[in-house]
């Protein structure tokens, strides 16, 4: 797969949130809560989840700000892409779950 490439940003948008919640957890919950506990508690209660999908979108504002300044604009697209389908979600949860 090429470094310039849309679908690399895409991946890349998509497995990113994937990991910025999995060290929300480690920082935040890890002490308390096993992993599965934790998946329970979000869905139990669905508020926390569109606060937690907001912050874990925060990785792919700082990808795409990187990608976009060394000038790697595909990829950035791509990230952004993703991060407009994660924030849809968000929103969606926040408002009808």
């Amino acid at each position: 797969m090429k470094k310039d490439s849309l679908l690399l940003g895409i991946v890349l948008g998509t497995l990113l949130p994937v990991g910025g919640l999995l060290s929300y957890y480690v920082f935040k919950f890890a002490k308390y809560l096993t992993l599965v506990e934790f998946f329970q508690l979000l869905y139990s209660q669905k508020s926390l989840i569109s606060g937690i999908i907001s912050l874990c979108l925060v990785v792919n504002a700082a990808a795409f700000t990187y990608f976009m300044n060394v000038k790697i604009d595909k990829t950035g697209r791509g990230i952004f892409i993703a991060t407009a389908v994660y924030a849809t979600i968000a929103i969606a949860f926040k408002f009808f779950l």
